[in-house]
């Protein structure tokens, strides 16, 4: 057990590590930001900031023996330089690379007995003519890394779309992935110890707007309530398969034959945002309780149900009136610029 008054590295300084941190800090912990950037968000509320590449291997050794244990926010990530943390380094470096690369995703998932969406691995036009004949339109090109927030993304709604559909994605290794006709998005997030307990939270129902989580509710509505068991159970064959520690988040479909897996994020997630005001613990102390070995938190909804509300871009100018709303929880994540697409902050509301 990582006790109060250790030091908790975090590789990343946007939102989700600006949240860990404040989270962290309840619990009596000290954080040490690793982020590139001069002054990122997480670096408001931390103790200590590195700011260097992810790949500086002389900064990364000095921040490893600076701290007690480390942990990411996000998955892209250069995985052989972050191994050089060890086992101070939770969730372990396998859930990063696996989750950064959607080819290797999907057959990892497969393995587990979690089913996805028809899918091929693309390489070349070639590859994405013999994918579409093969399965069909539409289907959804999607790069193997660095995709997030619809980004590397192109639809194929005919043959002769998939050269352009190709090119928008910059002609980079993709999955072809058969659109799937689905009733509602749903999330499992779990959060496992390294001794294998686990607990999960309600699932949200989740509503996305050009690729971007925009409103997460829970409960979820009847028919994505009735494949929650089925995803869980796939969800934690998942984080078992993977040794996991910390939360996972799986995002499924919910289609007419059951819960499909769209992705898994080894981390803390925008849909589990919801769970500071609208659960017991939220899924920030939990990540921290799982990887400092402290005993798991109660999951359970405070009461009624739980609306969260992304702030996109511009949408972040309406605070003042959001500050005055009673009932309105709002979280700011202090970032210098409101571009269009970009997570600005977050506003949350409990209801009876």
């Amino acid at each position: 057990m990582i006790g109060p008054s250790s030091t908790i590295g975090i590789i990343g300084g946007g939102q989700l590590g600006r949240m860990l941190a404040i989270a962290a800090a309840q619990l009596g912990y000290k954080c040490h930001i690793f982020d590139p950037g001069g002054h990122p968000p997480a670096a408001d509320v931390a103790a200590y900031l590195t700011s260097a590449p992810f790949d500086d291997l002389a900064a990364l050794d000095k921040f490893r023996d600076a701290v007690d244990v480390a942990t990411y926010e996000f998955e892209n990530l250069p995985v052989e330089p972050l191994a050089r943390l060890g086992e101070k380094l939770r969730p372990g470096a396998r859930s990063l690379a696996i989750a950064q690369d959607r080819a290797t995703e999907k057959e990892f998932i497969e393995r587990c007995g979690a089913r996805v969406a028809p899918w091929r691995a693309v390489a070349s036009l070639d590859d994405v003519h013999a994918a579409t004949a093969e399965l069909g339109t539409p289907i959804v090109l999607k790069t193997r890394r660095y995709g997030y927030d619809g980004k590397g993304q192109a639809w194929i709604g005919a043959e002769g779309d998939a050269e352009t559909a190709w090119a928008a994605i910059g002609e980079e290794p993709a999955v072809a992935e058969t659109g799937v006709d689905f009733v509602a998005e749903f999330s499992v997030i779990l959060a496992r110890w390294a001794d294998g307990r686990h607990v999960f939270w309600d699932s949200p129902q989740n509503e996305h707007r050009d690729g971007i989580l925009r409103r997460s509710t829970v409960p979820c509505t009847d028919v994505a309530a009735a494949q929650i068991a089925d995803a869980r159970e796939a969800a934690l064959a998942i984080a078992e398969a993977l040794g996991h520690v910390g939360v996972l988040t799986v995002e499924y479909f919910a289609s007419p034959g059951g819960p499909l897996v769209n992705e898994i994020a080894p981390r803390v997630h925008n849909s589990g945002h919801w769970t500071i005001e609208g659960a017991v613990t939220s899924q920030f102390e939990q990540h921290i309780r799982a990887i400092c070995d402290l005993p798991p938190g109660v999951t359970g909804l405070m009461r009624g149900r739980a609306i969260m509300d992304n702030l996109i871009g511009a949408e972040v100018e309406r605070w003042p009136e959001l500050v005055a709303e009673r009932g309105a929880h709002v979280h700011l994540y202090g970032k210098d610029e409101a571009r269009p697409g970009r997570k600005m902050g977050h506003v949350t509301r409990i209801r009876r």
